[in-house]
């Protein structure tokens, strides 16, 4: 076995968030070393890797996946039932700008959020995130108009979510290291839930108690796994001085410019397929009542990629096994026009929610090794801040090319070719990092 990385580092160099890789520093590296977009961590403290606080940690981050991801994940119930009851004079496009503007505020805020929790700012924004999400559902109930769901289904629980999302990822990276990846997938098993749940209960309640009652059900519940997330969710190391909100450094490493523009292009046609499967498959003469489960049962097969993911991605690289997943959520993406039953449906929904799940539950780790532990959570701020022009541009453009061409043959071809454009990225961003790191320029 070769030896050990080492990486001489000051603390002007952390302080700056510096992420230029320094070659002639790196005394070796073995090929599972430089699988996956991969630097040296300078942080040397003690990482508890497991024990009670740690898990507890965990599970409240489960509970706020399962709050925010989970929740917005349910976004095409929401679609079906207004373009068919309380919207149906406005356009599948515009309703569309309703979810995806909740998509979008999950990733804008984290650039403020990630920089918060660096300096020690936690505790006050995740409550008040989450007083923001449950009194968002409430009103929900009370709207009637188009503007009033913008505002409170959009951009209220989208920019409370997102103010919960940004820095729950970087607590795991207090917690743990060498388990960072089954923490990570623990912890992304929330939004599978969520988007499981969310559905069904919507589905057996609208018809039995009416949609107002339906959202404050979806308050009460949220009210207590947001309860549990504010009790258990705890950062563990210390505070850091890491600068400005935004650190422009970062995109001097031409990697995670690549990786970040990646995750841009990938959220234009990642949510494609989970927000127009349900209405595609009624589009086709399948009953609106089975239509209506085929967002849960995508959901819950992402489960199990996502836990997949978390047990693979440790041992064989995120990229790796983010890779060749993200290749089968794209074919799906292309097949998925082609269905015609209700068998061709379920498949596809398995397939495309097992495989999209390694990505969304996967695709944030790379972060953690293009710069230093202390600045995790500002670097991932910015890149899932970017992400956001993916995710609210994505199920709009979906929606314009249907109603454009009168099917979603089209919609297909386009969200499936986003996906697999991402992957280039992806491969392409390693690259530059296995060049920077064996010195070949």
């Amino acid at each position: 076995m070769s030896a050990p990385v080492t990486v001489e580092s000051t603390e002007d160099d952390r302080t700056q968030g510096s992420l230029e890789y320094k070659s002639e520093k790196v005394a070796a590296k073995t090929e599972d070393e430089t699988a996956d977009i991969i630097l040296p961590d300078v942080w040397s403290a003690e990482y508890p890797d497991g024990g009670v606080s740690a898990w507890l940690v965990v599970f409240g981050g489960v509970c706020t996946t399962f709050s925010t991801f989970g929740y917005v994940n349910a976004w095409g119930v929401f679609q079906a039932y207004y373009e068919e009851t309380l919207l149906k004079d406005s356009s599948a496009s515009n309703i569309a700008w309703i979810g995806s503007v909740q998509y979008s505020m999950i990733f804008v805020p984290a650039l403020v959020s990630g920089h918060f929790f660096d300096r020690g700012h936690f505790k006050i924004p995740f409550f008040i995130a989450s007083v923001l999400i449950v009194a968002a559902t409430f009103l929900v109930a009370q709207c009637t108009q188009y503007w009033h769901f913008l505002l409170c289904q959009g951009f209220a629980t989208g920019l409370g979510s997102g103010i919960l999302f940004g820095p729950i990822n970087a607590v795991m990276g207090h917690w743990f290291k060498k388990k960072r990846g089954l923490a990570t997938g623990f912890l992304a098993t929330g939004s599978s839930i969520g988007g499981t749940v969310f559905p069904i209960v919507a589905r057996n309640l609208i018809p039995r108690v009416g949609f107002p009652w339906t959202m404050r059900i979806f308050g009460f519940i949220l009210l207590c796994s947001l309860g549990v997330a504010n009790l258990t969710v705890r950062r563990r190391l210390p505070p850091k001085e890491t600068g400005g909100l935004f650190n422009p450094i970062a995109f001097r490493n031409h990697a995670y410019t690549v990786y970040c523009l990646g995750g841009i292009v990938a959220f234009l046609g990642l949510y494609t397929l989970l927000t127009y499967i349900d209405i595609s498959a009624t589009s086709v003469g399948i009953s609106s009542d089975f239509a209506f489960y085929l967002i849960s049962i995508a959901n819950a097969a992402s489960l199990f990629g996502r836990l997949v993911a978390g047990v693979t991605t440790d041992k064989f690289g995120a990229v790796n096994v983010i890779s060749p997943m993200t290749a089968v959520a794209a074919i799906m993406t292309y097949v998925w026009p082609l269905a015609r039953s209700k068998g061709s449906f379920v498949a596809i929904a398995l397939i495309y929610g097992f495989s999209s799940g390694v990505y969304v539950s996967s695709f944030i780790l790379p972060m953690y090794h293009l710069g230093d532990i202390e600045d995790m959570g500002r670097r991932s701020g910015m890149a899932m801040t970017l992400t956001a022009f993916g995710a609210v541009a994505g199920p709009p453009i979906s929606g314009a090319i249907n109603t454009a061409t009168g099917g979603y043959t089209a919609v297909g071809y386009y969200a499936g070719s986003m996906i697999l454009f991402a992957i280039v990225l992806m491969l392409i961003s390693r690259h530059l990092v296995l060049r920077q790191l064996w010195g070949k320029f």
